[in-house]
């Protein structure tokens, strides 16, 4: 972990004054850079820093003219810089490239090769933004760590135990991606804007003066420019002097009949109906992948319902790893609503989640999270 630069426009008062100060993760969107300006307003101390992740200069076979769309670019960095200068409060741009490389870019890659459909935004805050980024914290004497994440957080005296809920603004929500946070980071986690609406928030920006204030939010993840997950890892392949993994096969039906040829099952996704590059009487659709025989599985509509399966991994969250099955509302994608099933906790840190209705496209990867009304009661990986 390297310091690349550090901006400190009042001094070193922030960091060794009474009051510990509140680290900002400042992405250089609007909503980092308001957390960053209420809490100043609020009379917190305030030092903003800023994680450079990946470097938007590799795999030139990628080459972007939307980079600035993209979270983390290079011109988030710079705007993160201003508003910190505009607020007037410390600013520290960290160097986490090697550790984002190696907890969420390669298991990302390897996921996508077993078949899988990776969340890399899930992997970030559990390994990077909320472990690496505490200790970066901690080296500027902060007490709390403050994202601009749309969650609620509170502390339940009865549970003795940090509660997570969704947000005010259910079309900014983002529980889905933060259920593998551990109680203690938890306790050290602030989320804001947890109460308020997206236009509430730029409102804000605008009466703070926030030079980002109109900038649009970011669609695409740092790493993969146009969201092209495929072009990535023939890419990163390319860069690290690696073969392409074999993958070439066969498109076959549910009933083993071969319908085509792939160039790769990491180029499809279960739910994928377009670009199967087969003919076919009626819409087909990604049923499932698998790598160790290279066939893509299609099917009908009917065929990706599915009502039962496995996670692993779970971290619950709200509430202590339950002894009987609870009734949960289950999120398997990030724009999936929430259906009521049973959550049965399993040994090894697994769990079973039955839906009352089958669902459709319950992807291997993917999360699933539990939900109980408003609150996040846990998650995992699915299987």
């Amino acid at each position: 972990m390297a310091v690349l630069e550090v901006q400190n426009s009042v001094g070193e008062r922030a960091v060794t004054g009474t009051e510990a100060p509140i680290a900002v993760a400042m992405s250089g969107g609007v909503d980092s850079s308001v957390v960053a300006g209420l809490l100043k307003r609020q009379g917190h101390a305030v030092v903003g820093l800023t994680m450079q992740l990946w470097n938007q200069q590799r795999l030139p076979d990628l080459a972007s003219d939307k980079a600035s769309g993209r979270c983390c670019s290079l011109d988030d960095v710079y705007d993160a810089r201003a508003v910190a200068g505009h607020l007037g409060i410390p600013y520290y741009l960290v160097n986490f490239e090697d550790r984002f490389e190696q907890s969420v870019v390669k298991p990302f890659v390897d996921s996508y090769l077993r078949g899988e459909t990776p969340i890399p935004c899930t992997l970030c805050n559990n390994f990077v933004k909320f472990d690496q980024f505490l200790d970066m914290a901690d080296a500027a004497g902060a007490d709390k760590i403050a994202t601009g994440h749309y969650a609620r957080l509170w502390f339940d005296d009865e549970k003795q135990r940090w509660q997570m809920g969704r947000s005010a603004d259910s079309t900014k929500d983002q529980t889905y991606f933060l259920w593998g946070l551990t109680q203690p980071q938890l306790a050290r986690a602030m989320f804001p804007l947890g109460g308020m609406i997206k236009t509430e928030v730029r409102e804000l920006a605008l009466a703070l003066g926030l030079p980002v204030a109109e900038k649009p939010d970011s669609q695409e993840i740092c790493f993969v420019p146009n969201g092209d997950y495929a072009a990535f890892i023939d890419a990163y392949f390319k860069e690290q002097g690696l073969a392409p993994a074999t993958t070439e096969g066969e498109i076959v039906s549910t009933s083993g009949e071969r319908l085509g040829t792939h160039g790769g099952t990491h180029r499809y996704t279960v739910g994928q109906r377009r670009g199967l590059g087969i003919a076919a009487k009626e819409p087909l659709y990604v049923i499932s992948t698998n790598p160790m025989t290279q066939q893509v599985i299609v099917g009908r509509p009917d065929d990706l319902l599915r009502q039962e399966f496995t996670v692993r991994d779970v971290n619950w969250v709200s509430m202590a790893e339950p002894d009987v099955p609870v009734r949960a509302e289950v999120r398997i994608r990030n724009k999936h609503a929430p259906a009521p099933a049973t959550v049965s906790a399993l040994p090894g840190g697994r769990a079973t989640v039955r839906f009352d209705e089958a669902q459709r496209a319950v992807t291997p990867g993917q999360s699933a999270v539990f939900y109980g009304g408003e609150l996040v009661l846990g998650g995992g990986w699915i299987e």
